[in-house]
């Protein structure tokens, strides 16, 4: 098997918005999918975007890709970077894509002198759990994460 990783560019959009829902499908929450290949374009690839992504295929076809954005550290007083999503197509798991993925996304980290790399993922995910382990990635239990959204959102913001 021959794989390859490339950036992705605006032309990638339909193919994002592929990977996007059938990660939303594997995460059982496709009906939260809100966006549009031409919101990911404009959201990824638009003037000011802080936020890149990564093709990986096989044979060139698309077998997965990784979508990132720079965040920033005031106690290292430098960027991070956040994988914000990770997905490897079923047919193409088993074959260490996602490590290759990860460490591509690690690659555009110290190339950008970020001094983090940071992640989510679900509980119940014990294979990609694996994996992140196998990585060196240590789990940040002393932070709880928290989310305002939608309607709590425009609420707080007096909207």
């Amino acid at each position: 098997m021959t794989y390859s990783i490339r950036p992705a560019t605006r032309a990638d959009a339909t193919t994002i918005y592929r990977f996007v829902c059938e990660l939303a499908e594997f995460e059982k929450a496709l009906d939260k999918v809100e966006t549009s290949e031409e919101g990911l374009a404009e959201a990824i690839f638009g003037d000011g975007s802080v936020t890149g992504g990564l093709i990986v295929e096989i044979d060139g076809k698309p077998a997965g890709f990784a979508v990132y954005y720079f965040t920033f550290s005031t106690w290292q007083g430098r960027n991070g970077i956040y994988l914000e999503d990770l997905y490897v197509s079923p047919e193409f798991r088993g074959k260490g894509l996602g490590k290759a993925l990860m460490r591509a996304v690690a690659e555009v980290a110290v190339a950008k002198n970020c001094g983090r790399m940071e992640w989510s993922v679900l509980d119940w995910n014990v294979d990609a759990i694996r994996v992140y382990d196998a990585v060196g990635g240590k789990p940040q239990s002393e932070w709880i994460r928290y989310r305002l959204e939608d309607e709590t959102l425009s609420a707080f913001a007096g909207r």
